[in-house]
Parts: structure tokens; C-alpha cells; sequence
């Protein structure tokens, strides 16, 4: 019996064509940003309409270089618990203090209403992550932001394609982590994006690329000068070359993703499931049960590979508050992710559906 993953990356002749391509060249990898990798950020900016985009190696470098950006140092930055741990590390890898916040329970996204009821005068940044490919409520979060003179930094590692009212994700927030990881929408081996809408983003994009290299600044020729503190964060010519052309299917890829979501929504009989939204890249779909463990078992042995996306952050060793959040902690308990990648058959789907409702 074949096992229907959980994630599975899409791939045809045109990635191993583009991969020999950059193999054959000997040009692998630049610290500057040349080749692939710039016209990577050019095309990705045209697809989100931003006003730059810098590639970078992660999402996880992306979040970094982002938050590193406001001076965060012992100031808060309020975000979800319910994420990935790279969310919240990297807030404490700039001196911030994490806030976490607790979710709406329709969409796993986090709840501006308790946003507004956790800022202080210490608050720097809100962080939005939109959950699974849902778009967080930035209409309401935009507001708060300027009302308070807050930045808006967005976790959009699942939200490759995804759109809000009509704009994609990328053009909205001051700047907009994405994540290449290959399990995502857009898959490379690794990657990672910063877009950015900042009124000064020529300034900011000239920062982060110094940042991104190492705080390797105004080179010339084997002469140059350090004036940031910097990471080796740059991306390389081969995830460039897969990006550029990942990023002329993602939408139809993303369509597929959408057609599995709908048919979950529609034929998955029970009541605290993922909405359907045409915004929506579904990067996985989330169902709720009581007995997860059990349920996720009785999965596996017919073939079907399942996630428990995500523990909250606030649980873990490092983080371990007195906080309650429970929404998220009763989220964290009975979450489980299902299959939407683009490989998924019709006989695929038809067999997740009757299994999940023979199950639940």
C-alpha cells in the first residue's frame, strides 16, 4: 500500500533543466545577490506588487533580519502562540520580549481583539502569521498598527499566493516574511524572502542585503567594510533557478491546493474544520478531534500521513509562562493537518474524505 504524504513536492523537467543549468555554469552561489537570485526577487515582486524583495536562505532568516530591522531590544512583539517555534525564536534572537496572544478559533489566525488588549507602551511590532495559507484579519491589524505607531511584520511562511481583499500577501505589511522550505506552496531546497513596503524600503533593502552577507558593505573589489552585524542568510543560484520556476505555476498549483480544500470543507463531517476561502493557498487543511492520537493511528494504517500543526510555543521549556491562552491550548490538543499538495489524486482525495469520516 502506497502512503499518500503529507507534503509533496511538485516538480517536473523544468526544475531539472534549470538545476543543470546552474550546475553546468559553475556559478553556484553569490553573496551579492546576483544571477538567479536577483532575477528571483525581481519576478517575486512583481507577483506580490511590493516595493523591493531581498532573498534570503529560510524563513527562519527572513523573521530574523526582519525584526532585526526595528531595534527590538527589550520591547514586545506581540504574536501567536500557535506557529512554528522559528516565529518566536527569532524575536528572543533580537533581544525581544514575546507576547503571544490567543487565536481566532475559526481560523487559527491571531485574534486582533486580543491584540489590542496586549499592547503597552513597550510594543514595537505585531506579527500576524496566517495560518496554514489563511490571511490573518490585516484590515484590523493595519489599524491598531497606526493607531499606536506599531510595525507590522507578517509571517507569511505558508501564504506563498495567498490573497487578501483582492491584494496578495507581500504587499500589505511593512515587511513580509516568506518561507521556500520544501514542503511550501514554493518549494526550493532552501529559501526564504523579505518583501518589503516600507516608504524607505531603498534604505531598508540596501541594510538587509549588507545583513544577509555577512554586514559585508560598499564592496569594491576585494576591498569592503563592515558596519552591521550579519549572517551568512544569502540564497543560492540553485534555489533561485527551482524558485523562478515554481513562481510561474504557484497559482495554478495553489488552484489545485484550493479544489482539495473545498472538497474537504464540503464532504469532511465535522464542524471545527478549516473554512473555505478563494483567498486561501492552503499550504495544509486542519481538522479538530478528540481522540488525535487514536484517529491519527487508525490514518497511518490505511496509508494516510497526517501533522499535528503546531504545539504552542508558550508550552515549551524556553518559553514556559504563566499565561493562558486557551483557545490555542485546546487548538494544540486536537489539531490534525491533512494532505493538499498538488500530487494528491482524485482517488487520493476521495479515500482521505471516507477515511476521516469513518474516524472521527
Amino acid at each position: 500500500m502506497s502512503k499518500i504524504k503529507l507534503f509533496d513536492p511538485h516538480t517536473d523537467e523544468f526544475e531539472k533543466i534549470a538545476v543543470n543549468r546552474v550546475l553546468k555554469s559553475n556559478f553556484w552561489a553569490s553573496g551579492a545577490g546576483n544571477g538567479n537570485v536577483k532575477k528571483f526577487e525581481e519576478k517575486f515582486k512583481k507577483y506580490v506588487n511590493s516595493k523591493n524583495c531581498i532573498a534570503v536562505n529560510s524563513g527562519t532568516a527572513a523573521l530574523n533580519l526582519a525584526l532585526s530591522m526595528y531595534n527590538i531590544k527589550n520591547k514586545e512583539v506581540i504574536l501567536p502562540s500557535l506557529s512554528f517555534v522559528a516565529t518566536a525564536n527569532a524575536v528572543l534572537e533580537n533581544g525581544g520580549i514575546p507576547k503571544f496572544v490567543d487565536i481566532d478559533e475559526k481560523t487559527l489566525c491571531i485574534d486582533p481583539k486580543k491584540i489590542e488588549n496586549a499592547i503597552t507602551n513597550k510594543t514595537k511590532v505585531i506579527l500576524p502569521v496566517h495560518f496554514a495559507g489563511f490571511p490573518s484579519n490585516l484590515t484590523k491589524i493595519s489599524e491598531i498598527c497606526k493607531k499606536h505607531k506599531i510595525h507590522l511584520i507578517e509571517d507569511a511562511a505558508h501564504a506563498t499566493g495567498t490573497s487578501y481583499k483582492n491584494k496578495k500577501i507581500g504587499s500589505q505589511g511593512d515587511l513580509v516574511c516568506f518561507s521556500f522550505h520544501p514542503v511550501k506552496n514554493l518549494a526550493m531546497p532552501t529559501g526564504g524572502l523579505i518583501s518589503i513596503n516600507e516608504k524607505n524600503h531603498e534604505k531598508i533593502s540596501k541594510i538587509l542585503k549588507e545583513k544577509r552577507w555577512c554586514g559585508i558593505s560598499n564592496r569594491r573589489g576585494n576591498n569592503y567594510d563592515i558596519k552591521n552585524l550579519g549572517w551568512n542568510y544569502y540564497m543560492n543560484e540553485f534555489s533561485a533557478a527551482i524558485g523562478l520556476v515554481q513562481l510561474k505555476k504557484i497559482d495554478r498549483l495553489n488552484n489545485l491546493r484550493k479544489r482539495t480544500a473545498k472538497k474537504y470543507f464540503e464532504n469532511i463531517l465535522l464542524e471545527n474544520k478549516m473554512p473555505f476561502d478563494k483567498g486561501c493557498s492552503y499550504h495544509f487543511y486542519w481538522i479538530r478531534v478528540k481522540n488525535r492520537e487514536k484517529f491519527r493511528e487508525k490514518l497511518l494504517k490505511k496509508g494516510i500521513e497526517t501533522g499535528t500543526h503546531y504545539k504552542p510555543i508558550h508550552n515549551f521549556s524556553l518559553y514556559k509562562s504563566k499565561i493562558k491562552l486557551p483557545i490555542t491550548e485546546k487548538v494544540g490538543k486536537e489539531i490534525v493537518t491533512i494532505p493538499t499538495h498538488p500530487n494528491i489524486t482524485k482517488k487520493d482525495l476521495e479515500k482521505i474524505i471516507k477515511t476521516v469520516n469513518q474516524f472521527i
